[in-house]
């Protein structure tokens, strides 16, 4: 009994010992710290480059519209919120336009295709109040589908006679051209 429990404490520890085991690849060599030239004092940007610096929009979280094309991340209580569902107004809110979105270049070489959803708070007073993001796609595909969605117009949804703030469900696809790589 007693070898077979120091043959089996023996596979145990080569097991161990293999798994820590370095995987043979080489560590790249320590470059020595070379001093970095001053650069130029960088422009400040202007509104085309603040679109393209952009937040990157996560899974169920808030965002708002702004006036300059950026997104402004919401980090107040989403419970807070009051919005009415579809089913909860007597009359709901109604989409007079959508525009749509644009691959961005990362996103067409990468050959990303899928679908944006996105809970928009159509306000009162015809505003996209918040958007919040159900499902992404990556390479600012959510971020431009986002940026489409604050441009959309519709009439307020009605309850007792009021204008009201009301939820609904909003998809972006992206799909690219089969007829090309590079798509629409």
């Amino acid at each position: 009994m007693s070898k077979m429990l120091l043959v089996l404490l023996a596979v145990v520890s080569l097991t161990l010992a293999n798994a820590s085991a370095q995987s043979g690849r080489r560590k790249p060599p320590v470059a020595s710290p070379t001093p970095t030239p001053v650069a130029a004092p960088s422009p400040t940007p202007t509104t085309t480059d603040l679109r393209t610096s952009q937040v990157t929009a996560e899974k169920n979280q808030d965002y708002r519209c702004s006036d300059d094309g950026t997104l402004a991340h919401l980090i107040d209580d989403p419970a807070t919120v009051k919005g009415y569902l579809p089913k909860e107004v007597d009359t709901r809110a109604e989409i007079l336009k959508k525009p749509d979105p644009r691959y961005t270049e990362e996103a067409r070489r990468a050959g990303v295709q899928g679908i944006v959803v996105l809970r928009v708070l159509l306000g009162p007073t015809g505003s996209i109040e918040r958007i919040r993001v159900m499902r992404r796609l990556p390479y600012g595909l959510t971020e431009n589908a986002i940026r489409v969605a604050c441009e959309i117009k519709f009439k307020p949804a009605i309850k007792g006679g009021e204008k009201v703030p009301q939820w609904i469900a909003v998809e972006y696809g992206f799909m690219l051209s089969r007829s090309s790589i590079y798509g629409p």
